[in-house]
């Protein structure tokens, strides 16, 4: 490799032996399948049409539609098309930041994870309500005290609004989606810390017994759910009633898992992730692609996917996770780039929240990009330490291209759902060692 940058600590110096790999670009090919982004709003009303749901908003109803802090593709569309519908049946919609302990656990901080998904009161037409004050509404069979956000509480109507998809910590019937956000998400801080209380090997049992309490004691007039493919585009909007939610969330959890990317690879020495953030996963990266489990206990389930990687590399953060590192934790090596740009005071929150503080410790760091690759190759065992097997994706959810390095070029060639796209290339850093 041309480019040998300066050790400037002895972490670097010790690393500076090791010469970085060619890689090439890859196209990974998944189902395309998707709804048409300027089909979103009508499919969505035309889901909410429905007589069964329909009939359940009155005109002056106040309606409470929730909105989570995930990177949900086409929220505001969906968002505003819910609202526009209410609208269009007299009642008055207001939209609530309904994600437990995200934002730093301030309405603030809730309020600024919906702007920067533009969700506002300018772009969606309606007052943005947003407190950390829960209601005690109830008690689960098992004597837990449930809470739900103080706006929802007050509303004449809820409305359930969230992305269906597999866990990063737990498995059973029902992960995240609709039954998820009206616990984790309806209970604001308060009540995410009571689920969570319990641990994610107790998860599957114990959050259908909250969203129990909450489905008996809050007027839920239904839930929208998508699903979303490979390519994290929207595949599928589907408008059920309360009953409904239950009875057919952990099929569409299914169907929403046999669309979801991965890596085609299953295994490799290093494991290089440009991005991490809260708007990709709630664990930065997503471990059922990455395979970097915060919990494997409870999460591995043994079907293929996730990969295995000796090391794992995250060089930054995405911009839209405002400071919030969670999930750093699962990486290897990182840099001090992001080190420098983790805010703790939105991060911490979540980690304590959920009780799994592993995902905010703060790994080995390097100055530079080059070297957090070169450390993370070097700690390899029983590799190849002159032509090492490196994958390189953006982040977790763009899969449809990934790098790899010339080891891996047979495996390419050998798969079907894998094709070169470029030829073997250097990495590209600029004089301080960094890719962009």
């Amino acid at each position: 490799m041309a480019l040998e940058s300066k050790p400037n600590s002895v972490i670097e110096q010790l690393s500076q032996d090791i010469t970085l790999p060619k890689m090439v670009k890859v196209h990974q090919s998944f189902d395309t399948t998707c709804i048409p982004k300027d089909e979103i709003s009508s499919v969505v009303q035309s889901q909410l049409a429905n007589e069964a749901i329909a009939s359940k908003i009155q005109p002056g109803m106040r309606i409470a539609i929730t909105c989570g802090s995930r990177g949900v593709n086409n929220i505001d569309t969906m968002l505003k098309a819910i609202v526009d519908f209410v609208k269009s049946k007299g009642a008055e919609p207001f939209i609530f930041p309904a994600m437990g302990s995200h934002g730093g656990a301030t309405a603030q901080g809730q309020i600024d994870v919906l702007s920067s998904y533009h969700v506002t009161e300018e772009t969606m037409g309606c007052p943005i309500c947003a407190s950390m004050e829960t209601v005690h509404i109830g008690t689960t069979v098992e004597g837990s005290s449930v809470h739900i956000d103080r706006y929802a509480h007050e509303a004449d109507g809820v409305i359930l609004c969230g992305r269906i998809k597999a866990h990063t910590s737990f498995r059973g019937a029902y992960e995240s989606g609709l039954i998820k956000m009206s616990v984790i998400g309806l209970g604001k801080q308060h009540g995410a810390e009571s689920v969570h209380s319990t641990g994610f090997e107790n998860m599957a049992r114990v959050m259908p017994q909250f969203a129990r309490v909450v489905f008996d004691n809050t007027n839920i007039i239904c839930g929208v759910g998508s699903l979303e493919n490979a390519y994290d585009d929207t595949f599928k909007i589907i408008g059920l009633t309360p009953d409904e939610i239950w009875a057919q969330e952990p099929d569409l959890l299914n169907e929403a898992k046999n669309r979801m990317g991965r890596i085609w690879i299953d295994k490799t020495d290093v494991l290089v992730v440009d991005k991490i953030g809260k708007n990709i996963s709630g664990d930065g990266m997503d471990p059922n692609i990455t395979g970097t489990f915060a919990c494997p206990d409870t999460a591995c389930d043994g079907k293929p996917g996730p990969l295995t990687a000796q090391k794992c590399v995250v060089l930054d953060l995405t911009d839209e996770t405002h400071g919030n590192a969670n999930g750093v934790g699962l990486a290897d090596v990182t840099t001090k780039r992001l080190v420098d740009k983790t805010d703790v005071d939105l991060s911490y929150p979540n980690a304590v929240t959920a009780t799994v503080l592993s995902t905010m410790k703060i790994p080995m760091f390097t100055h530079s990009d080059i070297s957090a690759i070169r450390l993370a190759v070097r700690t390899c065992n029983c590799i190849d330490h002159k032509n090492p097997e490196i994958i390189r994706i953006e982040n977790s959810n763009d899969l449809g291209h990934i790098w790899v390095s010339a080891a891996l070029i047979p495996q390419v060639e050998a798969h079907p759902n894998l094709s070169l796209d470029g030829k073997l290339e250097d990495w590209g850093f600029d004089e301080k060692g960094n890719l962009w």
